[in-house]
C-alpha cells in the first residue's frame, strides 16, 4: 500500500483505541484495485476486491494459533474455515473451504445478500503453521 498523502481514501472507520492498526477503510486502495475505478468493475468484483483487504487486515492481527473463519450470519450453518474465495461476474461472491467437523463447504452469495462475519478459529492442531488466505488474496489483487 502507498503512503502517498494525495492518495484518496474510499471508505471511513473509527475504532476506540486511536493506537489500534489502521483497517482496510482507513488506507489508500492497492494500485491494482485502483487500475480501473469502481464505476467500472461488476459489484461482484468490488466486493470481492474490498473483502480481500478486510481479510488480509483481519488476518494480521491473529498469532500464530488462529486462523480466519467466516461466521454464517443467516443460514444456521455454522462456521465455514475460508480457505479460498472468488466472485462470478456480474454479482454473485463465493467462499470455499470446511466447516468445524472438517467437511467441505460452500457458501454462494449474492452481493446484495452479502454478510461477512470474521471469526478467528484455532488452528488444526495437526498443521505447523496457520493458513493464511487473506495475506495470498491481497498478493493475488496485487498481480492484478
Amino acid at each position: 500500500m502507498t503512503d502517498d498523502p494525495h492518495d484518496p481514501i474510499h471508505g471511513h472507520a473509527v475504532h476506540c483505541d486511536p493506537a489500534a492498526p489502521k483497517t482496510a477503510e482507513q488506507v489508500p486502495l492497492p494500485p491494482a484495485v485502483k487500475r480501473k475505478p469502481p464505476e467500472a468493475k461488476s459489484p461482484a468484483e468490488w466486493a470481492y476486491q474490498r473483502l480481500v483487504l478486510y481479510m488480509r487486515d483481519f488476518e494480521a492481527q491473529l498469532d500464530h494459533e488462529h486462523e480466519m473463519a467466516m461466521g454464517m450470519t443467516d443460514s444456521g450453518a455454522g462456521l465455514l474455515r475460508i480457505e479460498g474465495i472468488g466472485y462470478f461476474d456480474p454479482d454473485i461472491v463465493t467462499f470455499y473451504g470446511t466447516d468445524q467437523s472438517g467437511a467441505r463447504m460452500q457458501l454462494i452469495q449474492h452481493v446484495t445478500q452479502l454478510s461477512v462475519a470474521l471469526r478467528a478459529l484455532p488452528k488444526p492442531v495437526e498443521l505447523p503453521e496457520p493458513r493464511r488466505i487473506g495475506f495470498r488474496l491481497a498478493e493475488d489483487l496485487e498481480r492484478g
